[in-house]
């Protein structure tokens, strides 16, 4: 199929974060990891639990864009103390998200760059979630642009915790991290790299068709690992595109990664 895009690609490869996971809630920020959760739920893995973003679970999820307010299908009462308590908190949650930067422990950042914590350089959102997040419940990661500025060796200011044991402070439980996958323009990676003191470390497990283990390394800032084999990233079928058509029907997909090229050029 040479009419996939490179964003349904990604949704693809992101959908396939959620697979086996259980009866858990299925939360994609932006819009490639919603579709992504959102796809998963209607093929692989219907007993994914999905929110409407406001205070009722769902039994189809909401399709992205313009839509009527009126046609969610509710499942359930769950407003945002009940989310913390029954979700959050309890482990039951899996999250895909896109920081600003992630460094080589897993380690995130959305807060600022450069300068110093008085006095950034670049100031954005501030740690928002994150630190609860990552330390409650499984996540996952989403990048449009795979560069060397967002994969670095150390995050400026830590949002969201990873595996990085110098960081941690003593007598922290940090038994509940837990990552899994990166999806990217470029590749698919997860954190079952050999780390420090035993704990994960990058690894590239897929290349998107046309991209090499060498293009990937270029755009990262640091070493990363490689898996013993290296597939070709799968493509999503004829069903799988319609599925996510339908949950985009304003194909704001195609507005996520700069120029939305196709995922395998053609000839």
């Amino acid at each position: 199929m040479t009419d996939v895009t490179l964003a349904e690609l990604c949704i693809f490869a992101c959908s396939e974060a959620f697979r086996n996971n259980g009866e858990i809630v299925a939360t994609g920020v932006g819009p490639v990891p919603r579709l992504a959760a959102g796809l998963a739920k209607l093929t692989h893995s219907p007993e994914l639990m999905m929110t409407d973003g406001e205070c009722y679970l769902v039994e189809q999820p909401v399709p992205i864009g313009p839509r009527q307010y009126d046609d969610r299908k509710k499942a359930g009462w769950l407003p945002f103390s009940r989310f913390f308590d029954s979700a959050v908190w309890t482990g039951r949650r899996h999250a895909m998200v896109t920081p600003t930067q992630l460094d080589r422990f897993g380690q995130i950042n959305l807060s600022y760059m450069g300068g110093t914590y008085r006095q950034p350089k670049t100031q954005m959102l501030g740690v928002r979630g994150f630190p609860g997040n990552t330390i409650y419940h499984p996540n996952s990661f989403f990048f449009p642009a795979h560069g060397p500025r967002v994969f670095v060796p150390e995050v400026d200011m830590i949002s969201g915790a990873g595996y990085n044991p110098a960081k941690r402070v003593a007598g922290g439980n940090y038994a509940g991290i837990d990552l899994r996958t990166i999806v990217t323009n470029l590749c698919v990676m997860d954190f079952q790299g050999p780390g420090v003191d035993g704990l994960g470390a990058i690894r590239v497990v897929s290349l998107h068709p046309g991209v090499t283990f060498e293009d990937v390394q270029a755009a990262t800032g640091f070493e990363l690992h490689r898996a013993e084999t290296l597939p070709e990233t799968a493509l999503p079928g004829p069903d799988e595109l319609a599925v996510i058509a339908s949950l985009d029907p304003h194909n704001i997909r195609a507005s996520v990664i700069k120029d939305n090229p196709l995922a395998r050029k053609a000839g």
